[in-house]
C-alpha cells in the first residue's frame, strides 16, 4: 500500500532520526569542549556532558572556569531543546498511530510483492469502486491505483491494497505488480490517460489482459488499435442494457443472476482447453459425455480462429484452444473443469 500514509511515516522517521542525530551531535560537542578546551580526561568529559544534558544535578566533575560555566548553560539549553523535540515527535507518532501504521504498511508491501495473477484497477471513482466491489465479491485479488489521496484513503478503508500514483507511469504499474498481474482494468476519467495506461501496461507485460473504458467511439477504436483486449463504452452499454431491460426483462434478469452467481443454480463461466491437458481433443461433445458426467451445460464455443459456435450440438468436436462458455452450479462447473483438465 503506497500512499500518503507512507509519506507521513517516512517523514516521522526522518524527523526522529534528525532529532536523535542532533542530540548525539550535542553530546559529541560537549565532550570535545570539556576535553579539548577545559583539558579534562576524556571519560570525565563524556560523563560531565551526559549528567549535564540529563539535568541530573550532580556537582561539576572538575572545577569550571567562567567560560566553561557559560558553555554548560548553553549546552543545557540546546540539549533540553532537542530532547523536547524528540519527545514531541515520538509522542505524536504514538498518538497518531504512525508506528502501528508503519508495521501495517510493511505487511501490505510484502503482500503486494508476493501477489501474482491479480488485477490492477486504475481509477477509484464511481465506476472503479463498483468494479472493486465486484472483484472483492468474487474473491479475486486486485490492487487499486489512483493519484487522488482521498480516493486512496477510501480504498484503504475498504481494506483494498493500494498504490498511490499515476496509472500512466511505469514505476507506479511496477509497484502494483504489473509483471505478475493477470489483467488491467482502467477507468480513468480521460480517454487519453486510459489509452496511455494500456500502452504502458502492454509494454511492461505484453501478455496481460487489458479492459478499458472509452467515452467516445473514436477512443474505442484507438483503444483496440493499441492492444486493449476489451473496450467498454458506458454510454453504449447503458443504452443497450436499458433497451434490453425494456424489451426482454426476464432475459436481463437471468443474465444478471448467471453472471454474478447470486443464485447457486445459475452461474456462467468460461473455460479454456488445450491439447496437453484435455483428454477429449478431437472427440465430439456427445462422445465425451461431459454433460451427463458433470451436469454443466456448454452454451457456446469460441474457436481459436475467432469462430463462435452457439448452442453446439452433440456432433460438435472439441478442438485445442477452444474457449467454452458454460453454465451450471459452482460444483458442476468445478467438475467440468476437472474433467477437461484432469492433470492440472
Amino acid at each position: 500500500m503506497y500512499s500518503i500514509l507512507e509519506k507521513k511515516y517516512q517523514q516521522i522517521q526522518r524527523e526522529l532520526f534528525l532529532g536523535i542525530a542532533a542530540f548525539g551531535g550535542v553530546i559529541l560537542l560537549g565532550t570535545l569542549w570539556y576535553w579539548l578546551v577545559e583539558r579534562w580526561p576524556l571519560a570525565d568529559s563524556l560523563y560531565m556532558t551526559v549528567i549535564t544534558l540529563s539535568t541530573v544535578g550532580f556537582m561539576e566533575v572538575n572545577p569550571l572556569s567562567d567560560r566553561g560555566r557559560l558553555f554548560t548553560i548553553v549546552l543545557i539549553i540546546v540539549g533540553v531543546s532537542w530532547l523536547g523535540y524528540i519527545a514531541n515527535r515520538f509522542t505524536e507518532a504514538v498518538i497518531q498511530g504512525y508506528f502501528r501504521d508503519g508495521v501495517r504498511l510493511q505487511q501490505q508491501r510484502r503482500l503486494l510483492d508476493e501477489l501474482s495473477e491479480h488485477f490492477i484497477l486504475c481509477g477509484f471513482g464511481r465506476t472503479g469502486q463498483q468494479i472493486a466491489q465486484e472483484l472483492a465479491t468474487e474473491d479475486i485479488p486486485f490492487v487499486v491505483v489512483d493519484q487522488d489521496s482521498e480516493l486512496i484513503g477510501l480504498a484503504q478503508n475498504y481494506g483494498y491494497m493500494c498504490v498511490q500514483g499515476g496509472a500512466t507511469q511505469d514505476q507506479t504499474l511496477l509497484q502494483a505488480g504489473i509483471v505478475r498481474a493477470r489483467g488491467l482494468v482502467t477507468t480513468l476519467a480521460s480517454d487519453a490517460d486510459n489509452l496511455y495506461a494500456v500502452l504502458s501496461a502492454k509494454t511492461l507485460n505484453s501478455g496481460i489482459r487489458a479492459i478499458v473504458r472509452a467515452n467516445s467511439e473514436e477512443a474505442l477504436e484507438k483503444m483496440q488499435q493499441v492492444g486493449a483486449d476489451a473496450v467498454v463504452s458506458p454510454y453504449i452499454t447503458v443504452g443497450k442494457r436499458m433497451v434490453a431491460a425494456a424489451l426482454r426483462p426476464q432475459v436481463v434478469n437471468f443474465m444478471d443472476v448467471a453472471l454474478t452467481g447470486s443464485e447457486p443454480d445459475f452461474y456462467i463461466e468460461e473455460l479454456l482447453i488445450d491439447r496437453e491437458s484435455c483428454p477429449f481433443i478431437g472427440q465430439t461433445l456427445g462422445a465425451a459425455g461431459v454433460r451427463s458426467q458433470t451436469g454443466a451445460s456448454i452454451l457456446a464455443i469460441r474457436r481459436a480462429n475467432g469462430e463462435l459456435i452457439g448452442a453446439p450440438s452433440a456432433q460438435t468436436p472439441f478442438c485445442s484452444q477452444d474457449l467454452l462458455i458454460c453454465m451450471g452450479t459452482t460444483q458442476q462447473l468445478s467438475a467440468l473443469n476437472q474433467a477437461l483438465s484432469p492433470n492440472q
